[in-house]
């Protein structure tokens, strides 16, 4: 039984995982279309709020009064929580928008050393020898992985920026998710999170579009985009990841990575050379060795 309740959670993550690793591909459809990042976050994060309202009163339905509701200070740390939440959605929409979806995917993955800092300078603890090693690792992977060795090509800095500042944000989405309100369901958690990243999309929104606002984007992208970015994948993860534990979950939920890459090479023509491949699977291989427990078990 033991080992269907993890294979289970591995199917649920995995799967989330890979729902994440669709998105930037849409995103970059919907750019070939006209549409704005604007519009691209703005119809994701208010379909995905309607979502996330529909499940929520379901499980209300459903449960009855054993629903355990947020309290003020919940909802409140949430939102504040959530605001990084909707900088991640700007920042790596924008980095899109200036580099190929293949470079776009291992800048986000920057989170591994990102997160290994952040530990390190909240928590006051130096990493391990194994997170160290796997920090090195990812930067090797992350030059081979965005080509830099190929003189001849020239990324849009922008892009760079942008998928540097995606990163930094999606750590700390990471990192507060994993501490704040972890008591209450997943769908109040996942609720209020966008309500805040709600607060900076509409802003990146109101500032940024210049020409009227296309609401033609909600029935074409909006739905396929609140899905796979929004409402999926984060319920499965919460899902699962309490059956796989955050080490097996975590070196499954890198399948967004290689996901990403071949969505971006089949659909969206965009070249990867064999060496951008090696990189793709150091990263992965920092991210396993960063998870696995090499001490014997007591």
């Amino acid at each position: 039984m033991f080992g269907n309740k993890v294979l289970k959670g591995v199917f649920l993550v995995g799967l989330g995982a890979t729902s994440y690793g669709m998105l930037a591909t849409f995103v970059k459809l919907a750019y070939q279309e006209n549409y704005t990042t604007a519009e691209v976050t703005s119809s994701q994060f208010i379909l995905g709020i309607i979502g996330i309202l529909l499940i929520n009163s379901f499980q209300k339905v459903k449960k009855g009064n054993t629903v355990i509701n947020a309290s003020r200070r919940n909802i409140f740390h949430l939102m504040l929580a959530g605001t990084s939440l909707g900088m991640t959605s700007v920042f790596y929409y924008l980095a899109v928008k200036h580099i190929p979806v293949s470079i776009g995917i291992v800048l986000l993955m920057q989170t591994v050393w990102m997160g290994v800092l952040l530990e390190w300078i909240l928590d006051r603890k130096a990493p391990s020898l194994q997170k160290t090693a796997s920090v090195f690792i990812v930067l090797i992977g992350t030059v081979l992985a965005t080509n830099l060795t190929d003189t001849d090509i020239q990324l849009d800095w922008r892009g760079i920026m942008w998928g540097m500042l995606a990163a930094a944000s999606f750590t700390t989405t990471m990192f507060t998710a994993n501490r704040i309100a972890i008591g209450i369901s997943s769908a109040q958690r996942s609720l209020y999170m966008l309500l805040g990243g709600a607060v900076i999309v509409f802003g990146f929104a109101i500032a940024t579009q210049t020409t009227p606002f296309n609401f033609d984007i909600f029935m074409k992208w909006g739905i396929v985009l609140a899905l796979f970015g929004t409402i999926i994948p984060p319920m499965l993860m919460n899902a699962g990841f309490p059956d796989t534990g955050i080490g097996l979950g975590s070196i499954v939920s890198s399948l967004e990575l290689p996901v990403s890459v071949m969505m971006a090479y089949f659909i969206l023509n965009e070249t990867v050379l064999l060496t951008q491949w090696i990189g793709i699977m150091l990263i992965i291989t920092a991210i396993i060795i960063m998870n696995v427990n090499f001490k014997k078990n007591q």
